[in-house]
Order: structure tokens, then sequence, then C-alpha cells
């Protein structure tokens, strides 16, 4: 009996978090059908606020870059944090690795607005000293949101790493395989998922940040 009210209470919780994410969401996309101009107001169903986005063209050159900075952040990130995680989770006790780990590990625990103040104040600092970048623009932005996911991707990969069995690159490397060879053949379908997970997961950043 106290079981079932465990999970009873359990699926509570579960169902009412759920709603406090995501009811705002569906009130929000229903109310972008409102006709009226007041959100407080129902005045029937219209689709005109969509007519009127679609022919803003700030706005479509705004979500265009969004979508370019959050994939090309997102593919950069994959790459970075997955060579990042297999140095913290391949080699032993080197010189640097507890720098390379907290390094990694900072932006997870750091506010994003003290991330991102100091990238800006790296950014203009170098262009005073080595004249770039000569503005802010996408290249920077690309790489203050490639600074951001990176971390979260190597901690996943990581973590993937960690479990995954040695014995099979092992068994390659017997036979004569060369090392990046061993690793992506054996490793790329473990890890695809999280890939994947990872990727979309950040895909959504520059939205967020």
């Amino acid at each position: 009996m106290s079981r079932l009210r465990r999970i009873n209470f359990s699926t509570f919780m579960l169902v009412l978090g759920l709603l406090f994410l995501y009811l705002p969401m569906f009130v929000l996309v229903v109310y972008s059908f409102n006709a009226s101009k007041l959100v407080t107001v129902w005045a029937g169903f219209s689709t005109q606020w969509y007519g009127e986005l679609f022919r803003d063209q700030q706005i479509l050159s705004a979500v265009w870059t969004s979508l370019r900075i959050a994939f090309f952040a997102a593919s950069m990130a994959v790459c970075l944090g997955t060579v990042a995680a297999f140095v913290m989770t391949r080699y032993g006790h080197f010189r640097g690795k507890t720098a390379l780990s907290s390094m990694v590990t900072a932006p997870l625990v750091m506010p994003e607005v003290i991330t991102g103040l100091s990238l800006l104040l790296l950014f203009v600092q170098m262009a005073q000293i080595t004249g770039w970048p000569a503005d802010r623009g996408m290249a920077t932005i690309w790489i203050a949101h490639t600074t951001f996911c990176s971390a979260y991707v190597a901690v996943v990969v990581a973590a993937r790493l960690r479990e995954v069995d040695h014995s099979i690159e092992e068994a390659a490397m017997d036979l004569g395989s060369p090392p990046v060879k061993t690793f992506f053949p054996s490793h790329c379908r473990s890890l695809r998922r999280h890939w994947r997970q990872v990727g979309c997961w950040r895909l959504r950043s520059p939205w967020t940040i």
C-alpha cells in the first residue's frame, strides 16, 4: 500500500512538473492565433500575426542567423567535447589534467551571463591588440556558443566512455588496427545516440542564452 502511494505521489509530481513547464507554452501557442492585439482578450481565431511574422524581413533574418549559429555551434561542440572527453577518460594522470577538467566543467557552474561578459571583454582586448575580431558578429557568437556547448558534450560523452568495454579496443589493436581506426568503428555506434542527444539539446542554445 505504501509503495502504491509512493508511486502515485511520484506520478503526480511528474505530471505537475510537466504541466508547470509546458502548459505556459501551450497557452502561448493558443494565443498566437488570437485576433486581438491584447494578450488578455480573446477576439477570435486568426492567423494574421503569422502573416505579419513572415512579412517581417528583420525577424526572418534573425531567425536564419540563429539557425546557422545553432547548427555550427552544435557541430563544433560535438567534435571538441568528444575530444575533451576522450582525453579525460582514456589518458591517465598527466600534467595539466586537473586544469583541463576545470576548464571543461567551468561553463557548467558559472552563470552564463558571467561567461558571456568574459568572452566579450576577451574579444574587445583581442581586437585592440591583434586587430581581430574587427567587430562582434556571427563568428564571435559562434565561438561563445561553442564554449557553452562543449562543456555539456564533454560531460555526457565522458560518462559514456567510462562505461565502454576497453577489451574491444584492445582486441582491435592486437589485430593491427591503428588507434584512430579502432576508436571510431568500435564506439561510433554506442556514442551515436549521445551525440544526437547533446547535438539536438544544444541546438536550442541560441534561442535560450
